[in-house]
């Protein structure tokens, strides 16, 4: 094994990656009458953890961004093929255990070792596992990999039930939780028909459960981008006091790709921007609790925005627990496409005030 670690890509050379990776075409694995069934099966994978200690580059000195405070990060490593394009995140309430899936249809769970300050150390015992669906196959051999979002409806005793939203493939599966065995079937949840007409790719992105809050009970969907450039994002309302749409104000360019409930039921929306025109982006919006109604057009207020100059990739995963002093902690995630020019990275900030 290797033991230099790759040295940080050159913005230009991450441009060049986000370009090809945005651009390209969809490419899914199908077998034909005869093949075999395409699987990846239960595994334990190694990752090595390089520290960030710096949001912005150079900076250590200044941990204060908009209304969030850098606690620190990770660059992630490992030399299983498997590992990567990490696009939906889920904690456990101290934030110790994660499970994430990837846009190739894999579950990966792991434990965060963490300092006394909450600043994360490393990755440990992480195992990963195609994600099977209703019929027993793995998704990706259905050509219904393309896992994107995840979110926890918790139960009082702390049990529940894990939402996870395919894109390309407009569909959300229920998975027991905890996820003892990342081998369990799912179970298709019913949709609305308006959800089959969000774009091919850039569709389902962004979904959360309200545990808590007067949306308890609702899924919110939230599309990546609406039917133009331009539209405003579309969002859904599932279940819940109030079901129904809405919409979300598009803003510079950015486009959604994950949220999550606070539990005073405000959401947190993340997005993504890449363009010529602006680089590469990562801003974390609030949408109050009381403007998520039918027929609104949210807007909310921006927490966070970062840049070339930030410890930043293409960010789409996005999740809360508290810390044991009560403070809100967010851990972000990033979609690495599966490309050298990019990076796994897993972020923590402590939410202000």
């Amino acid at each position: 094994m290797a033991t230099a670690l790759p040295a940080r890509p050159r913005p230009s050379r991450l441009a060049a990656a986000f370009a090809a990776a945005l651009c390209a075409c969809a490419w899914t694995l199908a077998p034909g009458p005869a093949a075999a069934i395409i699987d990846v099966p239960l595994q334990d994978v190694v990752i090595r953890a390089q520290p960030i200690d710096a949001f912005r580059v150079g900076r250590a000195d200044e941990p204060h961004f908009g209304e969030l405070t850098f606690i620190g990060g990770l660059e992630l490593f490992s030399g299983n093929r498997h590992m990567g394009g990490l696009s939906g995140l889920v904690l456990s309430p101290d934030g110790r255990d994660m499970i994430a899936v990837s846009d190739n249809g894999l579950w990966l769970v792991a434990t965060i070792d963490s300092d006394p300050d909450g600043r994360p150390l490393a990755l440990r015992d992480a195992r990963l596992s195609a994600i099977i669906g209703p019929d027993g196959r793995p998704l990706i051999d259905s050509g219904r990999g393309d896992a994107e979002a995840l979110t926890l409806r918790r139960n009082p005793d702390g049990s529940g039930e894990l939402y996870m939203a395919t894109e390309r493939y407009h569909a959300i599966y229920a998975y027991p939780y905890p996820l003892g065995d990342l081998r369990t079937p799912g179970r298709a949840l019913d949709l609305p028909p308006a959800l089959q007409t969000l774009r091919h790719n850039k569709g389902m992105e962004a979904v959360a459960y309200a545990n808590d809050g007067p949306l308890a009970g609702t899924l919110v969907v939230i599309s990546e981008r609406g039917q133009t450039f331009n539209a405003n994002l579309p969002g859904f309302l599932l279940g819940g006091p109030t079901p129904g749409t809405f919409t979300v104000l598009r803003q510079d360019s950015y486009d959604a790709t994950d949220a999550v409930f606070l539990d005073t039921g405000d959401l947190l929306l993340l997005e993504r921007r890449f363009t010529l025109r602006h680089g590469i982006g990562m801003r974390v919006r609030l949408l109050p609790a009381s403007e998520l109604k039918p027929g609104a057009l949210v807007v909310g207020r921006v927490l966070l925005e970062a840049g070339f100059s930030d410890q930043i990739d293409n960010m789409e995963g996005i999740a809360v627990h508290r810390n044991a002093a009560g403070e809100t902690i967010l851990t972000i995630i990033s979609d690495d496409n599966r490309s050298i020019l990019q990076r796994t990275l897993l972020l923590r900030f402590r939410m202000d005030g």
